[in-house]
């Protein structure tokens, strides 16, 4: 059994089309490599998803079996960008109309897990 933990960010106010191309650019990488690229990206859905990288990887070095686990040997297992709910706001148009915007939200789920030494 190979050790892992996750993370889950909800309602994130991005996109879930724009967090995809961030999340599959660092999917199956190391954590140190993967923190590294988004720390210095300049997408918007960078921060939040390094953020829930960073929070996997404490998950998992706070149990007891990860203890003397290198930090370098974390790779992301899974990196998962859900739909969550749209908000819908009202703009004002020509001629007493009004238009719909959808205001999309993304829920992101991140599973670390350790490289097995075998």
């Amino acid at each position: 059994m190979s050790l892992e933990a996750r993370a889950v960010a909800r309602w994130v106010r991005v996109s879930p089309r724009k967090m995809r191309l961030v999340a599959d650019m660092v999917k199956g990488s190391d954590v140190r490599s993967a923190v590294n690229m988004l720390h210095f990206s300049t997408k918007a859905s960078s921060e939040p998803i390094e953020k829930t990288i960073r929070s996997a990887l404490a998950n998992l070095m706070l149990s007891d079996e990860a203890a003397k686990l290198d930090p370098s040997a974390v790779y992301i297992k899974e990196i998962r960008v859900d739909e969550g709910p749209t908000l819908h706001r009202w703009r004002s148009r020509a001629m007493g109309r009004a238009t719909k915007i959808r205001k999309r939200t993304s829920h992101l789920t991140v599973v670390v897990a350790a490289k097995s030494s075998v």
